[in-house]
């Protein structure tokens, strides 16, 4: 076997790019000597792994609220607010949730990310996992990837959404903004279901559940089926806003989708763990305002 392959089958708390880079840069030997990981091992040699676990990035340890939902020695489960960038980058490098995860738990700068291994848009509120291992993080990667972890939303979307339904329309970069994401013939794979809650005059609670996890995707999808996430900037800016009867919020400040149930095996225990995580207060007070012309 290669050399690479066996490795990542006796060292399977890492990953298997993470287990090349040591094999190349001579942490991990055969036989006390340097090999590639294409060598073929015959039998009977000693692997030795004498590797040191270093930053991923220089990122600042900062004191941000996040609502912390579940914790233990390998995973984080949180609830991010609003107006919460979650991983530095350009324009950003301060003030996400990655630097108040740092504060929180200092090892997590060892993990590729910070260990986020899955985002939610800034304004976009709602639960997340957070890896703590190596173990974990190799764990929620491969579920993630294997598309077995379950995520659910609300989302609170314009005009009267007849009936449940599901929509698989590829999704990739919008070829004239580069800064947003469309459907687009050749894209990847994006599929998206939901079912009806409540349904108002002008608008109409969702249940959704992701099958994929693209950018930006139930955004996406919602604008191409003509039903534009209440309050969003970015895909919904042309079509018409929520109407102000009963005092209810003619332009909601930010998209009206919450990220509200997660299921996930645990890295560890191999048990099937699930959170739920109620409504933000902005999106009750909106559908309380909206309640009394609910038509269904």
């Amino acid at each position: 076997m290669r050399l690479d392959k066996i490795a990542a089958h006796l060292f399977s708390d890492y990953s298997r790019s993470r287990l090349q880079q040591w094999i190349k840069n001579g942490a991990l030997t055969v036989d006390g000597r340097q090999k590639a990981p294409d060598y073929r091992v015959q039998g009977n040699e000693h692997l030795c792994l004498n590797a040191e676990s270093v930053p991923k990035g220089y990122w600042q340890a900062e004191k941000i609220s996040f609502g912390l939902v579940f914790e233990d020695d390998h995973i984080i489960v949180l609830n991010k607010p609003s107006n919460l960038v979650v991983h530095p980058a350009v324009g950003n490098w301060q003030g996400t949730l990655l630097n108040g995860l740092l504060a929180h738990y200092p090892k997590l700068r060892h993990l590729p990310r910070g260990g986020i291994v899955h985002r939610l848009d800034k304004d976009t509120t709602g639960i997340m996992v957070v890896a703590k291992t190596p173990i974990a993080h190799k764990s929620l990667v491969s579920q993630l990837q294997a598309r077995t972890v379950q995520r659910e939303y609300l989302a609170l979307v314009r005009g009267f959404v007849e009936c449940a339904g599901k929509i698989d329309q590829a999704i990739a970069r919008h070829p004239r903004s580069r800064t947003k994401m469309a459907v687009v013939v050749g894209g990847k794979q994006a599929v998206t279901h939901f079912n009806i809650l409540r349904r108002y005059n002008d608008c109409t609670l969702l249940h959704v559940r992701l099958q994929t996890g693209r950018t930006h995707q139930i955004r996406v999808h919602m604008a191409y089926i003509k039903h534009p996430i209440v309050g969003d900037p970015v895909y919904g800016a042309n079509s018409p806003c929520v109407s102000d009867v009963a005092g209810a919020m003619a332009i909601f400040p930010r998209q009206a989708l919450h990220a509200s149930s997660l299921t996930i095996e645990h890295p560890v225990s191999k048990q099937n763990m699930t959170w739920n995580i109620p409504l933000p207060e902005d999106i009750e007070t909106l559908l309380c305002d909206l309640e009394y012309s609910r038509v269904t």
